[in-house]
């Protein structure tokens, strides 16, 4: 995962939105991601998880939510064991989507 996919984020935009913002795009992406892998197109699949994974780690490098940096590289930790583990929290794509989507429904719920 040496691609940066996301480079104007990366550059520092994505450190002015809030953590709930921030989930809810690292939850865009697994969305891809399993829409991909159902519709058998694992190309866009593994690149949705690439991205995914890519802005899962732009939010654990915030500084804003160092309090929060357990929870946030579990979080992580869960979502590449889904990917490319054998799944040992027993991850579903459904309370994977379920879990994503609360951050990006609180996000809009801001605006």
């Amino acid at each position: 995962m040496d691609k940066v996919y996301h480079k104007n984020l990366a550059a520092g935009r994505w450190f002015t939105l809030s953590l709930a913002e921030q989930l809810g795009n690292v939850g865009s992406e697994v969305g891809r991601a399993i829409s991909s892998g159902q519709r058998g197109e694992k190309n866009q699949e593994e690149k949705a998880k690439e991205r995914a994974l890519e802005l899962f780690d732009l939010t654990v490098s915030d500084r804003r939510w160092s309090a929060r940096l357990k929870e946030l590289v579990r979080g992580r930790e869960v979502l590449a064991d889904w990917f490319y583990g054998n799944n040992i929290y027993g991850s579903s794509p459904e309370n994977l989507e379920k879990y994503f989507y609360y951050f990006a429904y609180a996000a809009r719920r801001v605006r």
